[in-house]
């Protein structure tokens, strides 16, 4: 129980200077290549943010827990729309760029909707995987052109101050990310072995500390970001993760093996993560923010989610 306890404090310690790290260097390394934060928080740091992602989905997939693998993109893409930005949000309204709600945002209902659709037949087969990932690339092919097609005031817009070098700013990002993922690490290990010693069962376990545990580093890398006013860069990671989750990571997964598809996520999951994330459009949309009282039934909404599952375990 001691080791338990140190790793949460050892967890909580990585993940704090780690965000810090991660944001200030995102931050500085959009203003060295002159674009958008919410570029670099939809790209670089959600792809580092989703590694423990792809780390257990990938492992999960390998070793035949397909429908944990499943579970596990699933369960972190509501844990970073409804808690995540849920509890950034309420700490204060986040302001969203527009550009990201005309690309991104709708991006993560095609790319739900395209998951749906090819697990409609209880599998997502390598055919599925190689479709997946061929629509990550066709998303980070649109992400970059969009940006370059900017005019030249829309671009001046993000011709920030240069705080560091290119080099140290690459340096800054790559140890802020280690990081926070070795904290999200210690923390899930830590919460799982409590946990244990509790006595819960390994399927809440799963479907609470692995999913909430792999979105750690979404949490403290978009609360870091909102405390130094980076909300772009917090509400790109978040998006982008998502993208990630659904596209590069589950495409990957199913490359290494099909993954069969519990009817269950057609009727709960997948209605959950897509009444979360149509529900954060028209959010969005009214003036380009996320209030605080949204950002609160956000919160609720994941309480009740995650109760649902204690109260009734089959909806997992």
């Amino acid at each position: 129980m001691l080791l338990a306890v140190f790793l949460l404090f050892l967890g909580a310690f990585l993940l704090y200077f780690g965000a810090n790290w991660l944001v200030v260097g995102a931050s500085a390394l959009a203003g060295n290549f002159g674009v958008a934060p919410a570029v670099v928080g939809l790209t670089v740091v959600a792809f580092g943010t989703s590694l423990p992602e792809l780390v257990v989905t990938v492992t999960a997939a390998a070793r035949g827990s397909s429908s944990m693998a499943l579970g596990n993109v699933v369960g972190s893409n509501i844990a970073n729309i409804a808690l995540i930005l849920g509890a950034a949000s309420s700490i204060r309204a986040l302001k969203v760029e527009l550009t990201m709600l005309k690309r991104e945002a709708p991006m993560g209902l095609v790319a739900l909707g395209l998951v749906v659709l090819l697990t409609l037949d209880g599998v997502l087969s390598r055919i599925d995987g190689v479709l997946l990932l061929t629509a990550f690339l066709i998303f980070l092919w649109w992400s970059v052109t969009a940006e370059r097609k900017m005019g030249d005031s829309e671009q001046q817009a993000f011709d920030s101050p240069v705080l560091f070098s290119r080099g140290k700013s690459l340096l800054m990002v790559a140890v802020g990310l280690g990081a926070v993922l070795g904290g999200g690490q210690a923390l899930v290990e830590g919460g799982v072995m409590i946990a244990t010693a509790l006595g819960v069962s390994s399927v809440v376990i799963g479907l609470t500390i692995l999913a909430v545990g792999t979105s750690l580093p979404e949490l403290a890398t978009s609360m870091m970001a909102v405390a130094k006013g980076e909300d772009d860069i917090g509400v790109g990671g978040v998006l982008g993760s998502n993208l990630f989750n659904l596209l590069l990571i589950l495409g990957i997964a199913a490359l290494l093996t099909p993954i069969e598809v519990p009817r269950t996520f057609f009727t709960f999951q997948y209605p959950i993560l897509g009444a979360f994330t149509l529900g954060l459009l028209p959010m969005a949309a009214s003036g380009g923010m996320i209030k605080r009282g949204e950002g609160v039934l956000l919160l609720v909404g994941y309480i009740l989610y995650v109760a649902a599952l204690y109260l009734y375990p089959v909806a997992g």
